[in-house]
């Protein structure tokens, strides 16, 4: 019966096993401070230290990066192992997105003619819009930022670390050799353990240059990441500019779906709502200093407002208000207490008179005065 067994190479196994045991004895005299060791130059230390802070700083980069595009933890993680497996990834709906659906659904039940319910609509369906901006930003940002960024670490920087261990190793091996030349008490010894010495002293000085060279590229590669930085940072903007448009035209959008208000003509000007009992205006009239009447009477009870009206006594005098009953009122007439002079203004105006009340002072409309006499009765 014959049996094939794999053809090792015995003296290349032993050759390899004396030398780890060469390198974990030199690498623990080290450590204990017993042996001398190879120190690199300056120059190539810089470029180990950069290219470690280059590392640490692009892994944080990145891992915060795609916290920010998907918050969600265990989203990530299941992104990244469809990926490893070389599989789409899975379509899912953002918060926004659920909420957006939310108020489609709400408006649609709670009646489409009816004004939040029109509104919840347009609302859900510009949240819709922002949703899909962000599902684009989120893809763009992936493409242009962290995929390079990561491509670096799993590439390049792998390489870097992989050629700065094997330049550790030949480090350990030419250490290990100086010491036998120490110890060599022989002339053969001498001869043989030089011979390895040279041999290990080439090797490492090899291995140096090839790793410096890699290190030296880190300066091309951050310029890399640059180029991606400001392509991230123009997709943000993008973004951003994408979802203010789609907001400003929501705002427009429901601006359109309010009610009408009537509108006022106030000094050339047309206004929303009724203007309050002194207008905000300033008017340095030239109105006659007499005040002759007495308008709008206030601090009316229930029983005093009928039909739109409201009247109260006040000495022998009696003041009335017109409230125009397709009028929206934007102000509750039951809070006001206080009572107004006004007079002509010169010259007469026909829409306006000239109201003051202690400092302040301006123009009140005709349409909400109606002056009475002293011996007018009041309609209830």
């Amino acid at each position: 019966m014959n049996i094939n067994l794999p053809n090792f190479n015995v003296k290349n196994l032993v050759k390899e096993a004396g030398s780890t045991i060469s390198r974990v004895v030199q690498l623990t005299e080290e450590k204990l401070g017993t042996t001398e060791r190879t120190e690199y130059d300056l120059h190539f230390q810089n470029l180990a230290e950069r290219a470690d802070v280059t590392k640490t700083w692009t892994e944080k980069i990145v891992r915060d990066t795609e916290s920010v595009l998907i918050p969600n933890p265990q989203n990530r993680v299941e992104d990244f192992i469809f990926e490893k497996i070389e599989k789409s990834k899975p379509k899912r709906l953002s918060n926004l997105e659920h909420l957006a659906l939310d108020m489609i659904e709400a408006g649609g039940d709670f009646g489409q003619d009816m004004p939040y319910g029109q509104a919840l609509i347009k609302v859900g369906q510009a949240e819709q819009k922002v949703g899909q901006c962000e599902h684009d930003f989120i893809a763009t940002s992936g493409i242009c930022f962290t995929q390079p960024l990561r491509k670096f670490l799993d590439g390049e920087m792998k390489t870097i670390s992989k050629e700065r261990g094997i330049l550790e190793t030949k480090r350990l091996d030419l250490d290990a050799c100086k010491n036998r030349v120490k110890k060599a008490r022989s002339m053969l010894g001498q001869q043989s353990a030089e011979r390895d010495l040279r041999v290990a002293q080439a090797e490492f000085d090899r291995q140096s240059e090839i790793t410096k060279l890699l290190l030296d590229g880190i300066s091309t590669s951050q310029a890399s990441h640059l180029r991606h930085l400001h392509a991230f940072i123009q997709t943000q903007v993008r973004y951003y500019k994408q979802c203010g448009d789609v907001m400003d035209q929501l705002q427009r959008d429901l601006a359109k779906m309010q009610p009408a208000k009537p509108r006022l003509r106030i000094n050339s000007e047309d206004v929303d709502g009724p203007p309050s009992i002194v207008s905000a205006h300033s008017f340095d009239s030239d109105c006659d200093s007499n005040c002759t009447a007495l308008a709008l009477a206030l601090d009316a009870t229930s029983n005093d407002i009928e039909a739109g009206y409201t009247s109260i006594h006040i000495g022998q005098n009696k003041a009335l208000t017109h409230l125009l009953e397709d009028f929206e009122i934007e102000f509750d007439t039951s809070a006001i207490t206080t009572v107004i002079f006004v007079t002509e203004c010169s010259p007469v105006n026909e829409d306006y008179m000239y109201g003051k009340q202690g400092l302040m002072k301006g123009l009140v409309p005709r349409a909400f005065v109606e002056m009475l006499d002293e011996e007018q009765e009041v309609p209830l």
